[in-house]
């Protein structure tokens, strides 16, 4: 697996496994037996997902089993939008921890710039995000959560958390892919060595039927979903694409065999229109 250095000094797999809407005590353990198995060692889960407790029981089960040191994990989390604030976001960390069995993180992000129940355009919402940061570098200081960093930022958030930042974000984690590639942000964290992580790398699912990413994916004997998560990681950008299905939580990892030629890479990277399928955090004040 490769593995990108964060800011922080610590390498992060570049490929790890999305849990957003996997629910289900058995499921969720089946599909993380699954992915260990498979090689996966990042699994990327957030307190709204409702489902860290059923992830750490299968860590707890299934690593003996397969001989993996907590230090070769990298896990996960993500603060909830009501737990925006100081206080909140103090306890919201330790009740994760709690959750997942872990005595630390290593990363946790904010998963959204706004507090849940205020209007998008409040100006309160900087505030929030402010206090919620300084209670993340005291806990990133005390060892707790060894990466801080953020979600579904945008430029304009993300230029005014580093006017304060004691502690540079290591990751900024938003929807990306060949539709939506967000190339000001990118440019922003390169400069600032702060990892892109993508998630909802196939467009939930839309681009995967793209007959760009379909013809790509005849050429190389591939499937499109490898074929876009490739594209991604060629890039240098993380991926974290979810799948209950065995065969297709293989394909995905198995993306470091092949290399796409550059006609093929300008020929997705020509896509871009902005279009996103998931939300867009552009008018959070």
């Amino acid at each position: 697996m490769d593995t990108v250095k964060l800011n922080t000094g610590s390498d992060m797999p570049i490929v790890g496994l999305g849990t957003f809407k996997l629910r289900g005590q058995e499921l969720v353990v089946q599909t993380v037996e699954t992915a260990l198995k498979l090689g996966y060692r990042s699994i990327d889960t957030a307190a709204v997902y409702r489902n860290e407790k059923d992830i750490a029981i299968a860590l707890k089960q299934f690593c003996p089993k397969y001989d993996i040191e907590r230090n070769n994990l990298f896990i996960t989390s993500k603060l909830a939008p009501k737990d925006q604030g100081y206080e909140e976001a103090k306890a919201a960390v330790l009740k994760s921890l709690e959750s997942l069995g872990l005595e630390y993180l290593d990363l946790y992000l904010v998963h959204w710039p706004g507090k849940q129940g205020m209007l998008r355009e409040d100006e309160r919402n900087r505030q929030y995000r402010k206090d919620t940061w300084r209670a993340l570098e005291e806990l990133h200081q005390d060892g707790r959560l060894r990466a801080i960093g953020v979600s579904n930022y945008t430029v304009r958030h993300m230029k005014e958390l580093l006017e304060h930042c004691q502690v540079k974000p290591a990751v900024l984690q938003i929807e990306h892919h060949p539709e939506l590639q967000q190339t000001e942000l990118i440019s922003l964290c390169r400069e600032q060595g702060i990892h892109f992580q993508a998630y909802s790398s196939l467009g939930t699912g839309k681009l995967v039927s793209h007959p760009a990413v379909l013809e790509t994916a005849t050429k190389y004997n591939r499937t499109p979903g490898q074929i876009l998560l490739r594209w991604a990681v060629q890039r240098g950008v993380g991926v974290i694409p979810k799948s209950t299905n065995p065969q297709h939580l293989k394909d995905n990892i198995h993306i470091f065999d092949f290399t796409l030629e550059t006609e093929d890479m300008g020929r997705l990277d020509s896509l871009d229109s902005g279009m996103h399928y998931c939300w867009d955090p552009q008018h959070v004040a």
